[in-house]
C-alpha cells in the first residue's frame, strides 16, 4: 500500500506541476503564450515583463496553490504510514518537477521560485520566512529577481538540512530541489557573472529597467 500511496501522490503532484499560471494567465488576458515573449520562460517574471503587473496576483495564486494542495495531498496519502513530513516532501519534489518539466506544455515550464517557496510555508514556516527574508534582501539591494531566486533556493536546502538534520531523506531532498532550482537558474548565473543580467522592477510603478 505504501507504493501506491507514494505513486499516486507523486503523480498528482506532478499533474499539478504542469498547471502553469504565467501559461495559464497570458492566455486569458491576451490569447497568447508567455514562453513566445522575453526570455522564454514560463515564469512570473517573465510574465511581468511580457503583460505588466495587472494580472501577476493570479499567477501568483495559481503556483503557489498547485504546489500548496500538491504537499498537503502527498502530506496526507503518507501520513497512515507515519511518513507525514516526507509525504509533504515528495509534494514538493513531484510539483517543482512539473513545474519545471510539464509534460503537457511540451516540456517547457519556469523555474519554481513560487512553487518552492509555497512549499517551504507549507512543510516548515520557519524555512519559508528565511527564504523571503533572503530573497527581499538580495532584490532589493539589486533588483536581480535571479539572484534573489537562487539564494533563496539554496537557503532552502541549507534551512531544511539543519531543521531536519536527524532525516537523510529530508535533507537529501531539500538538497535537490535547491540544486534543481540553481541548475534551473544556471543561464541566469552566467549573465549575472558576465554583468549582463535584466533587472526587473516588481513592485514599484513604471516600467522594468
Amino acid at each position: 500500500m505504501l507504493c501506491y500511496s507514494i505513486v499516486i501522490a507523486a503523480l498528482t503532484a506532478y499533474l499539478l506541476g504542469n498547471l502553469n499560471g504565467a501559461v495559464c494567465m497570458s492566455a486569458i488576458v491576451a490569447g497568447d503564450d508567455v514562453r513566445s515573449h522575453g526570455s522564454g520562460n514560463a515564469g512570473l517574471t517573465n510574465f511581468i515583463r511580457s503583460y505588466g503587473r495587472g494580472s501577476a496576483l493570479f499567477v501568483v495564486l495559481i503556483d503557489a496553490g498547485k504546489a500548496v494542495v500538491a504537499c498537503l495531498c502527498a502530506g496526507l496519502l503518507l501520513e497512515p504510514f507515519g511518513l507525514h513530513r516526507e509525504g509533504l516532501m515528495l509534494g514538493a519534489i513531484a510539483v517543482m518537477v512539473g513545474h519545471d518539466f510539464p509534460a503537457l506544455l511540451g516540456f517547457r515550464g519556469g523555474k519554481g521560485i513560487l512553487c518552492g517557496l509555497a512549499a517551504a510555508m507549507t512543510m516548515d514556516w520557519r524555512v519559508g520566512v528565511a527564504l523571503v527574508v533572503v530573497f527581499a534582501c538580495a532584490y532589493f539591494l539589486t533588483k536581480y529577481v535571479s539572484l534573489g531566486s537562487v539564494l533563496g533556493a539554496a537557503t532552502f536546502s541549507v534551512g531544511f538540512s539543519i531543521v531536519y538534520r536527524d532525516s537523510p531523506i529530508l535533507i537529501a531532498a531539500s538538497v535537490f530541489l535547491g540544486g534543481l532550482t540553481i541548475f534551473m537558474h544556471r543561464g541566469n548565473i552566467l549573465r549575472l557573472v558576465k554583468g549582463e543580467e535584466r533587472k526587473t522592477n516588481l513592485f514599484g510603478k513604471g516600467k522594468n529597467p
